[in-house]
């Protein structure tokens, strides 16, 4: 199964779902598609947006686990 980590980059991410971009625009992540998606961390984006990276990678990954059942 695939696991995202808070040092995995944003693109990086998506790559391994598309699924996952409405997870992050609900999170209030609209930079999906910026320039810093290429090269920003999770963990840098959730924290230029004020919000808890392990609990958007809890969701992601939550998200990830149930689509393996």
């Amino acid at each position: 199964m695939a696991k995202v980590t808070k040092d995995m980059i944003i693109a990086d991410i998506i790559a391994v779902d598309q699924e996952i971009i409405p997870i992050l625009l609900e999170s209030g992540m609209h930079c999906i598609g910026c320039p810093s998606a290429q090269g920003e961390t999770l963990e840098e984006a959730a924290f230029v947006h004020g919000m808890d990276v392990d609990d958007l990678i809890q969701r992601i990954n939550s998200f990830l686990e149930s689509k393996e059942k």
